[in-house]
């Protein structure tokens, strides 16, 4: 993999990465802007997501309804995400249509218009994108976790916001907030693809630079306090089946444990995709009946968030059972060294799931700007080094430092049966 690129800031503070990759006629373009659900205070949650939304309103320079077609005509796709930290544009075009693209981000950066009547019915849209979510067993579960871990960071709420928020916030909530995150020098535009550097560079410039530099939009700073003592909440809803969610404090992406614990969640839940049957939770919950599924998921996030282990559980089984196997599987790690060679294939195993999840095009453009969003382009060339010098003390050091009762929380979805 070509690792070279080229990085610079134009004079209005816009980030500019661009990676010439010549293997297909083809060119992946992310716009990042450093705002997310952590920036957003009670009142306003979901607010970063909403106006996400309304960027595909349109500005008068591109109406709403041609983007799409304009999009697809080229034969490009596009789409956008906002995460606790960030929120992301993305348009994937035959390399001889990217300037469409890259005319639609600039012009949007400044141009969106944000008109009252759109505001109103992208409310209905994202309330019951909100009631929608509320169906299902795992988001009710997950929220109640999260609202569980977090009292005091804005990690505490979920990316969509909550409803009372998603009720009341108005037109100029949303267009405040788009002025204010919006700008150049909170930005970073990511390129990758079929390109000669110094012609895209020159074309970002000439789109982009004329932008006026905008005030730095302050980051919300509300540590969480330490948690001294496990949680527990159950949650109740329709349905058949029990769900059991245990939720580890985990560090942040620039945390030096942040790569043992990688190979940690690798020997414990498996690689998302990849074998995860091998795994050591799947082998003792799942094998042994106490559960029908088990994963883990965690984040590279900003400030430390959570390392999620979740129990899709056996309908024979009380959930303190499932629990009781999956402590016994975790004291195991934090009393026995793992051996070297069940640690090389974790090591293995997470280089693959990284490496699958950065090969196209699309992807590595991905990459460049979301390591930027918490820390820079070189903690991705660094990771599959980082993975690769974890040993089994490594292991055993951050299973007995991070998995602790006394700082997680364990919450259980008890089905009340199919509601009328």
């Amino acid at each position: 993999m070509k690792n070279t690129i080229t990085q610079t800031k134009l004079k209005n503070g816009l980030k500019v990465m661009l990676k010439e990759i010549h293997t297909a006629p083809i060119i992946s373009s992310w716009i990042w802007y450093r705002v997310g659900s952590r920036d957003e205070p009670t009142g306003k949650t979901g607010v970063s997501h909403w106006t996400e939304h309304m960027q595909f309103k349109g500005t008068k320079k591109f109406p709403a309804n041609m983007l799409d077609k304009a999009i697809s005509r080229e034969g490009g796709r596009w789409n956008a995400s906002t995460s606790h930290d960030s929120t992301r544009y993305f348009e994937t075009m035959p390399a001889d249509k990217i300037d469409l693209a890259l005319r639609l981000e600039a012009d949007r950066m400044k141009n969106s218009i944000f008109a009252a009547k759109e505001v109103a019915s992208e409310r209905t849209v994202i309330i019951s994108e909100r009631e929608g979510h509320e169906n299902e067993p795992l988001f009710r579960l997950t929220e109640a976790v999260q609202q569980t871990a977090f009292r005091v960071h804005p990690y505490h709420h979920e990316i969509v916001g909550d409803k009372a928020d998603l009720q009341t916030i108005t037109r100029d909530d949303l267009y405040n907030h788009y002025r204010a995150y919006y700008v150049p020098n909170n930005a970073t535009l990511a390129v990758a693809g079929d390109f000669e550097t110094k012609v895209m560079l020159k074309r970002v410039k000439e789109l982009f630079e004329k932008i006026p530099k905008g005030f730095m939009p302050p980051r919300l700073a509300r540590p969480e306090p330490e948690q001294n003592g496990e949680a527990r909440l159950s949650v109740e809803g329709p349905g058949e089946t029990t769900f059991i969610q245990v939720a580890y404090r985990f560090p942040n992406a620039t945390h030096s444990d942040y790569f043992p614990l990688q190979v940690l969640d690798s020997l414990l839940g498996g690689a998302s995709g990849l074998s995860y049957k091998t795994s050591r939770l799947y082998r003792a919950l799942v094998d042994q009946e106490y559960a029908v599924d088990v994963s883990g998921w965690s984040e590279a996030t900003i400030d430390p968030y959570l390392y999620r282990i979740t129990i899709t559980n056996h309908p024979e089984r009380k959930p303190d059972e499932s629990i009781a196997a999956l402590d016994a599987e975790i004291q195991k790690l934090q009393n026995e060294l793992v051996p070297n060679d069940e640690i090389k294939r974790a090591v293995k195993q997470a280089r693959a799931v990284f490496a699958y999840g950065s090969e196209n095009i699309t992807n590595q453009a991905f990459w460049m700007g979301y390591a930027e969003t918490f820390s820079s382009y070189e903690w991705f060339l660094t990771y599959l080094n980082k993975l690769a010098k974890v040993t089994p003390k490594d292991v055993q050091r951050v299973a007995l430092k991070y998995l602790q009762p006394k700082s997680r929380v364990i919450g259980t979805y008890i089905p009340k049966g199919a509601e009328a």
